[in-house]
């Protein structure tokens, strides 16, 4: 009978292949905006659920309707809103509304929770930066309490 050392015993194919397919990632999209990647390949990609859910949603909420080809529909229509903000005393609850009619349309499996708006004059008074800040959770990945943050410039 010959005697054989553990540590000199090789993997088979299949094992080689099995483990190759282990340690890949998968990606499930893009990141946006559009990096370059380093090492996963020509762009940046998101290899959560989590967050690519979190970028579908902030490019939802800043896509404006007429933006997206084919789906002119598609976005929560914020700009129109910010293009008469001097004028517009419940500029916060139709902010809201729209956030809300585009995240029940086109991401019903997402659940926000808050808002809130922050408006930053200090440039002069003819302009401004309102920032919304968004937290949500996801309930079938059992994601909570992520937050979200939209910057929209007044003209």
């Amino acid at each position: 009978m010959a005697s054989y050392n553990f540590k000199s015993a090789g993997k088979t194919q299949e094992q080689i292949a099995l483990e190759t397919i282990k340690s890949t990632r998968i990606p499930y999209g893009i990141k946006t905006p559009l990096l370059l990647g380093t090492t996963e390949g020509i762009l940046s990609m998101n290899y959560s659920l989590g967050d690519q859910f979190a970028d579908n949603l902030r490019n939802l909420l800043l896509t404006n309707w007429g933006e997206r080809l084919g789906l002119f529909k598609f976005g929560a229509n914020l700009k129109p809103l910010t293009t008469e903000f001097a004028n517009l005393d419940d500029f916060d609850s139709q902010a809201i509304q729209r956030i809300k009619d585009a995240v029940e349309k086109w991401m019903p499996f997402i659940d926000l929770q808050n808002f809130s708006s922050q408006v930053d004059r200090t440039e002069n008074k003819n302009t401004a930066v309102i920032k919304l800040n968004i937290s949500y959770n996801i309930p079938a990945l059992q994601i909570t309490n992520k937050g979200l943050q939209i910057v929209l410039n007044v003209i």
